[in-house]
């Protein structure tokens, strides 16, 4: 199966405003239906990077069997890393980057790792507020989720 998710994360305050994260999939069934599936999440204090991956994280969990996957992003940080290597030299490196500082949001990248060793996933770089329909809608989810009131502590570590 073909998967294409779009993901985007917001933070305001950042990092210590709330934040959230959008993240839009979307597939053509057998019969040619198209099928769209909204995720969002809030958070109390966070940062951008985070709900990034967060948004990327959530779309690869929410798959639950092996896809061929096209993920969209406007997060140069997340899309360089998987496409210009860097996460395969800072998990080679101990989780320790090239100017010998450890990873921020390693428990995410970790994760965000395996789940992407579970599809064929080829991550795409868009410009964000670029009028691009879905990556304008991550973002609308990300923003309300932020300023919604229902939001989640992030003890995920170092932000």
């Amino acid at each position: 199966m073909k998967v294409t998710i779009y993901t985007d994360g917001a933070a305001r305050g950042n990092p210590d405003g709330p934040g959230g994260f959008g993240t839009v999939l979307e597939y053509v069934d057998s019969k040619g239906n198209l099928h769209t599936k909204e995720l969002s999440e809030g958070y109390r204090k966070t940062t951008n990077n985070r709900m990034e991956l967060l948004a990327a994280l959530r779309g690869l969990q929410a798959l639950n069997r092996p896809c061929e996957v096209d993920l969209y992003s406007d997060s140069k940080y997340l899309v360089d890393a998987f496409r210009q290597g860097w996460l395969d030299s800072w998990v080679r490196n101990n989780w320790v980057k090239s100017d010998k500082k450890p990873v921020k949001n390693k428990e995410l990248w970790q994760q965000l790792l395996k789940a992407a060793e579970q599809h064929q996933v080829t991550f795409h770089w868009v410009k964000g507020h670029d009028g691009h329909r879905q990556n304008e809608r991550c973002d609308d989810l990300a923003t309300s989720a932020a300023d919604g009131e229902e939001l989640l502590e992030d003890n995920g570590g170092e932000l």
